[in-house]
């Protein structure tokens, strides 16, 4: 514990520094802005910010690129709660109460949660980056096909039990998004599926067009279609704070939202997006009052904004500790430590321990730069609310059209964009909820990538998921939640039939 603390002191003197809280500062800024722009996301900043950092210091260099990082990760609930349009794919369940606050005056506190559940969760990522980065490195390294498969699988089974509304409306969606996810090239063959003759279809369907469609367009065409536009907002200095009773309901959510993240940040996949989602669904779960999430619960933003927040420093833990990536982002920034000569994996500590460490301390130094930054911040952002919505939605239209352009220079996911809109307007008019059209989608290449290799390595046998312990009990525990979640079912139907009985009884 001693040689820990004496390390961190190492990395507090390096990440104090005037040149590295400047990058610091200026990785959290870009960070910010690029999670606020609809389509652009962590990746595209990072990849478009490489170049730049060739001739910079190795600390410098990965100190700019994870600001940009977790700063992308917090800028993505600012247009989701104002305008419900997520900047960022992992701020997609904060489209739901965040916009529903919004519409009830309460942005600012909504605003000033998120960023602070952000601060709290990034903090405990350091924390756990720094104590446990190598047991549980060891343990996400146990994670095999079989393993993947049986770790999505209980995803799918968890969103069933979560889910607030109707199980089958639910299921129905998540299998949308999954059917959405199977377009494009085949991994495995190298066969293209479902793309209709169209190259830009090769690469599968974005999440960005996908979720800017559903939450972002669907939003404006229900508004218009509305015979009086929303009052314009002019919110007071007092509406901006929290009240004691909402800081106090966040409490909870925000501390399982960041052990939750940070647990999920360090198994490969898009460990942010799945956080947020599972975060959601057990604050949803545990409310005594759950019939308030979707209609403006603080729970419902303090909790997947930890989590997302949180699982960005968990996925630096293989990162720094093995080398190995767990995300597009992460394989991005290993690339840019290795063109300054320094290979990541386990010798890092022992060889670049101003590296490992000065990276560690400049974490929490850009979580606080990140908290100071935006509070501050919120009375601007929600001052975009003065703005006429018939001034404001054209502009909103055309923010997410070029956003979404961005991503590939490619019309068709403008066009996806919008259809996208009208089916998210539709569903929306018959009660569906559409976050689980976004997580289908997310976990439909990763699925059927892992059963098939799964598959493969067991000659088609499917008892290679009952012949590991880790896949089993994942499976099993999906399976439990499975039945609980069907089990108000059975009984309605008992219930009937008694009732049936009963009156031919009468009879």
């Amino acid at each position: 514990m001693v040689e820990t603390f004496n390390n961190l002191m190492l990395g507090f003197s390096v990440a104090l520094s005037p040149e590295i809280l400047v990058y610091a500062f200026a990785g959290c800024i870009i960070g910010t802005l690029v999670g606020m722009m609809p389509g652009l996301g962590p990746l595209a900043g990072i990849s478009l910010l490489l170049p730049a950092t060739f001739g910079l210091n190795p600390i410098v260099a990965i100190v700019l690129l994870s600001g940009v990082y977790y700063g992308a990760m917090y800028g993505g609930s600012t247009t989701s709660i104002l305008m419900r349009i997520p900047g960022e794919a992992a701020s997609v369940m904060t489209c739901i109460d965040g916009y529903a606050m919004t519409q009830k005056g309460r942005a600012g506190p909504a605003l000033a949660i998120a960023a602070i559940g952000s601060f709290f969760a990034g903090t405990v990522g350091v924390i756990g980056l720094m104590l446990l980065a190598p047991t549980l490195a060891e343990f996400a390294l146990r994670f095999g096909p079989p393993e993947y498969t049986a770790l999505l699988m209980m995803g799918l089974f968890i969103l069933a039990y979560m889910s607030g509304g109707s199980m089958l409306k639910t299921l129905a969606m998540a299998g949308l998004g999954l059917m959405i996810g199977m377009i494009g090239i085949d991994i495995m063959s190298g066969y293209t599926r479902f793309s209709f003759g169209l190259v830009e279809l090769g690469d599968g369907v974005g999440i960005v067009p996908v979720a800017v469609g559903l939450f972002g367009i669907s939003e404006i065409l229900l508004t218009a279609g509305k015979g009086e536009m929303p009052d314009v907002q002019k919110p007071k200095l007092r509406d901006l704070i929290p009240s004691r009773e909402e800081f106090r309901l966040s409490v909870g959510p925000i501390g399982r939202g960041s052990l939750l993240g940070f647990l999920i940040g360090i198994i490969p996949g898009s460990a942010h997006i799945i956080s947020s989602f599972v975060s959601y669904g057990i604050e949803r779960r545990m409310s005594k009052h759950p019939e308030r999430f979707g209609n403006g619960a603080i729970e419902g933003v303090a909790g997947p904004e930890s989590a997302n927040n949180a699982a960005a420093s968990g996925a630096f833990v293989p990162m720094l500790a093995l080398g190995i990536p767990t995300s597009p982002v992460t394989a991005v920034m290993i690339a840019a430590i290795m063109v300054h000569g320094i290979s990541p994996g386990p010798l890092l500590i022992q060889e670049q321990p101003e590296l490992f460490w000065g990276f560690v301390a400049s974490m929490y130094v850009g979580n606080v730069v990140l908290l100071v930054l935006n509070l501050p911040m919120v009375g601007v952002f929600v001052n975009l609310l003065r703005i006429p919505y018939a001034y404001l939605y054209p502009c909103v239209l055309a923010f997410c059209i070029l956003g979404t352009y961005s991503v590939t220079n490619s019309m068709i996911d403008v066009w996806i964009m919008l259809v996208m809109g009208g089916l998210g307007y539709v569903l929306r008019k018959f009660d569906f909820d559409l976050a689980p059209v976004a997580l289908g989608l997310v976990l439909a290449p990763m699925l059927e990538l892992s059963l098939r290799q799964s598959l493969a390595m067991s000659g088609g046998d499917y008892g290679i998921f009952f012949e590991r312990p880790i896949a089993t009990t994942m499976l099993g525990l999906g399976v439990v939640l499975f039945l609980f979640s069907i089990k108000p079912l059975i009984f309605k139907t008992k219930d009937w039939r008694a009732d049936v009985g009963l009156d031919e009884a009468k009879g």
